[in-house]
Parts: C-alpha cells; structure tokens; sequence
C-alpha cells in the first residue's frame, strides 16, 4: 500500500488518474487473452501504421542530420514510400515476410525501417557490430528474404548471398560490389516508384512489426517477436508517462519552454538495440524532434553538436554521459539548448549524476527500466520524484504488473528483493523458434526478466542487480552493481566492472576491473580506502585489476561480465 507521505507519488498518481479516466485520451479498459486478462490503453492505434502515418504530418521540419546531410519529415517519407514500393513489387515481399536490417546508423537505416512497415513485413534488425557469422546467424535464424546493408557488412557476406537466398539492397557502396549477384543500389531501387504512395497492407495487431535480437552475453542471440499491437500500446506508455512527469513538474517545463528550442536529440546509440529504435527513433518520429546522427562516437565532436545543432536532448550510454561531461570543451561550449538527460544501458553511477547538476543548466532527469521483452515500458519517472530518489527506476507504468520473486516463485513484500517477473500486454510473443526458451521464460502470461529488485512500500522501483551477475560469498548476496558505484568515489575512475571469482572456501570472492581517466590513476589500497568508506568489508573486491583498455560491453551500453571472468579469473 503507498504510503500517504510520499507526496510524488501521490501527485503521480493523481496525473495518471486524471490522464487514464473514462473518455480521455490515454482512457484505460481491459481485455482478456487466452484466458488472462490485460490492462490496456483504450485509444491505442492496433497497429503501428497509424503512428507512423503521424509523423509523416511533421511535413518540411527537419527530421534527419547525419554528417552535413539534412532530410525533412517529407523527404523522409518519400524515400521510405519509395522503398516501400519497390519492397513490394520488386522482391514480393509481403506481410509476413522478413526484412533484415544490417548496416550502422545511417539516414538509410531509418527510411529502411519506415518502409519496411509500410510493406506489413518485419523489419529484423541485425547487430551492425557482428562479423561475417553473427550477420549470416541473423540472416538465416530469422529466414530474412531481403537485407538492407551497408558497404562494410556487405563485404562480410557478398559472397554467401546466394547460398543464403538472400536479396541485399545496398547503401553507400562502390559500384565494383553493385556488380555481384543478389546485390541491388539502395537508391536506384527506389528512383521508378518517386512520388508514389505508400502502399496499404491489410495489417493485423497481431502481426509482427519487428524481430529485434537480444544483445545476450551467453549463447546465440534470440529473436524477440514484438507485435504491432504490442508495440503501439508501449508507444502510449511513453506518451502518458511524459505527460504525468510534465504536470508534477510545471517550474521545469515552463523553463524548458523559455528556452524556446524546437526539440533535437543526439542518436549515437545503436539503432539495432531498444534503446536506439524504441526511446529515440520512434518518439522521435512520432515527437516530430530533429535526430541528429553521429557517423561514430566522438565526445568532443557530441560536444560541438550540441551547440551547432541546439539539441534539447541527450540519451546515451552512462559512460558516453560522463566522457562529455568530463571534457574541457564541455564548460567551453555553449550547452544551453540542454535540457532533457538520460543515461541507459546500464546502472547510472552516482557520480555522474552529481556531474550533470554541476554542469548542466535546469536538467530534466529521470530514469526508467524496462527490456527488449518488454519493450522497454515497465517503469520510468522524469523530474522531482526523481531527484529525491535517484536510484530508484521509476513507477510502474499503468498497463504493467511487477513482482518480486523468490527462487521458489513466490511473490515477495514490498521492500523484500527478488527476481522480477512482468505481465503486460506490451511484452513480446516469445522468442523466434525457440520453444525452451519461451517455456522457461514465459509462465501464465508472465515474463522472468532476470533483474533483481524490489518494489517500496510508496511504488518506487528499484532495481538491484542482473541475477546471473550477482556474487554470492559465503552465502552473502553482492550485487556488482552497488559495488560498481562506490568506486565511482575516487576521483581517478572512468568505468568499474565488478564480478564472480571462483574460491575454493567461500564459493565465490568479488573481482573488479578498473579503468581510470586519462592522465589519472591510482593504486589498489588508494582505491580499497575509498571502497572501505562506502561499503560492509565482504562487498569489498578481494582481487582489483586495473587495466588500460576500455571496459568490453555490448551493444547497449552493458559491461560483459562474462568476458571479464574469462580474462581475470578464468576457471
């Protein structure tokens, strides 16, 4: 039960109450499938084409800006009813079908996208960091008939085309590689079908709008089937979240308003990952905002964008956050424009967070939680609520249920962690031919997300750890990421990974490498003195590696625990 003191949450929930009523926009309703009942968004469009059909009204704003190149909200669309089209009437690709996606971020990933909705078919997009067998495992798991690629990733695969039966429509690349079998231009694809209409799939809610892998770091990536239905309710999630973020925190929108910026995000995270095609691409489109695309990561050159472009809103990786943050050309610049901060990925460690309130004029922060299997939408908050509680995820969102779990199954009280488990109409199909995963992950409508946390007793989310990352010592739970953050406090510290070492005594010891800023350093009894301030003596790393390199994570922004132990402390 909440507790009445919490006055956050009660102005939250009086947003949502007021939002979700009988005959509003986000007016909340139920339905049953298979035989357990969901709450739903009542308004939703069944499919994502009405979303897209939204933006396309956006008209001659500026939509795109990659490298010098600028495309409005019409040329957009142009493009992508062309490609459409050619989708279409060139390859018989029809609803049904799937539509791979293989190239890094550029204005064709996004027109491919779009299109690729307009056929009915189901984009796949492909992890653009694989080599030549994590793209043509892609390509063959998911049966894709045709792949949009790019030159770097064509020269991966061209001459496997064939065996593979696959069709790549290719961007950017030279003519010597256009000559091959099964190898068309990108843009002379779509030259014939200019001006034409999208054309009008007889789409069903349940058909499936995309089939996004997950970035697992054990085994074969699987292919999460999200549903256009599914999808369009976790749109109205966002939607009505911001909404009731912005009516508890009038002062910080008012001066967001002041500032008189059209909204503009930096898109530097994958747009093969949720966090890239979910959070950023597709409210993006459906917000209208300027996506502003970065050929590669650069923070000094994220930097100057922000001021060339005016972008509002930044949402990168928490370790992307801090390298600009912590640039000298950061306080150099004209950063005024900025207003809306986030970090995802990954747990935001507390320093960076004091980093934005020192260097960051009126930041609008929230964090939030969520998965590819549940499209990202479970919980989220934006503004003061946040500010009092930094290191929580958020409220849970009105078409979501959360509980805590035991190993036995049992749901835990509030307070009490446990592994997370999520029902909601929003989460995905299953995965992709993979009836043991889905049997083992999907339990009477419910989903095992693998997190650990807990909710409070006022409904704030917190999250704890990842399960199989947790180090269990003596008996003792040791969540990394907690340890992670205390490491933060020595000044000298740019990333901390935290894992299981095996011991013969206590089963398991704590194991961290550390990499420090450039120019610092320090040594491990600096760092163990620090870690002692802030952490019980069992949670302290027996063993601390210090290391040169980057830590190694995936796509999302997430540290390869994995990779670590094999490196430090193999079996």
């Amino acid at each position: 039960m909440a507790n009445t003191q919490d006055i956050h949450k009660q102005e939250y929930d009086a947003a949502i109450a007021e939002l979700t009523k009988e005959g509003a926009m986000f007016e909340l309703d139920q339905i049953v499938r298979e035989g357990r009942e969901y709450t739903i968004y009542k308004n939703a469009p069944p499919t994502m084409l009405p979303h897209l059909d939204g933006a396309r009204q956006h008209g001659d704003k500026e939509c795109l800006v990659y490298e010098g190149e600028r495309y409005t909200y019409a040329q957009v669309f142009e493009a992508a009813d062309a490609l459409a089209n050619a989708l279409q009437k060139d390859y018989d690709i029809a609803i049904g079908d799937r539509v791979a996606i293989a190239m890094r971020n550029y204005p064709e990933w996004i027109i491919g996208f779009i299109a690729i909705a307009y056929t009915g078919a189901t984009a796949v997009p492909i992890n653009s960091w694989g080599q030549r067998a994590e793209l043509e495992y892609g390509f063959t798991d998911s049966e894709a008939k045709v792949v949009l690629i790019d030159e770097q990733r064509l020269r991966y695969v061209v001459d496997d085309l064939q065996q593979l039966e696959l069709q790549a429509i290719a961007a950017r690349t030279p003519d010597e590689l256009l000559q091959r079998a099964n190898v068309a231009d990108y843009w002379q694809l779509l030259e014939p079908y200019r001006g034409q209409a999208a054309p009008t799939p007889d789409v069903k809610p349940d058909d499936l709008f995309m089939m996004l892998y997950t970035s697992g770091t054990t085994g074969k990536p699987k292919g999460a089937m999200t549903s256009h239905y599914a999808l369009s309710q976790a749109m109205y999630s966002f939607d009505v979240n911001a909404y009731a973020c912005s009516m508890c925190n009038p002062e910080a929108v008012g001066k967001m308003l002041e500032k008189g910026y059209d909204q503009a995000s930096l898109l530097a995270v994958p747009l093969f990952h949720m966090s890239g095609i979910h959070a950023q691409l597709l409210l993006g489109l459906r917000g209208g905002r300027k996506m502003v695309m970065m050929y590669k990561w650069d923070a000094e050159r994220a930097i100057e964008l922000i001021e060339e472009e005016r972008l509002t809103i930044f949402s990168v990786a928490p370790a992307m956050l801090q390298e600009v943050l912590s640039s000298p050309t950061f306080e150099q610049t004209d950063t005024s424009s900025l207003f809306n901060i986030g970090a995802g990925g990954s747990a935001v460690p507390p320093k960076v967070t004091e980093l934005v309130n020192q260097k960051v004029d009126s930041p609008y922060q929230g964090g939030g939680w969520g998965l590819t299997e549940t499209n990202i939408s479970v919980s989220s908050f934006t503004g003061k609520a946040w500010a009092a509680h930094p290191t929580s995820s958020g409220f849970i969102h009105p078409i979501a249920e959360l509980q805590a779990r035991d190993e036995e199954g049992n749901i835990l009280p509030p307070g009490q962690a446990g592994v997370f488990w999520v029902k909601s109409i929003s989460l995905i199909d299953g995965y992709w031919n993979r009836p043991d995963a889905n049997a083992e992950d999907f339990k009477d409508g419910w989903f095992c997300t693998g997190d650990i946390g807990y909710v409070d007793e006022n409904g704030y989310v917190y999250l704890s750890d990842r399960a199989k990352d947790m180090v269990i010592r003596g008996g003792e739970n040791i969540y990394p990421a907690e340890v992670e953050a205390a490491f933060f406090h020595h000044p000298a510290v740019s990333e901390a990974g935290v894992f299981a070492v095996p011991d013969d005594r206590l089963g398991e010891e704590v194991g961290a490498a550390v990499v420090f800023k450039e120019g610092q350093s320090a040594s491990e009894a600096e760092l163990r003195e620090v870690l002692a301030g802030q952490l019980a003596h069992f949670k302290v790393p027996r063993y601390i590696w210090l290391r040169d390199e980057p830590l190694p994570r995936n796509p999302s922004g997430k540290i390869l625990k994995k990779q670590l132990r094999e490196e430090y402390a193999p079996t």
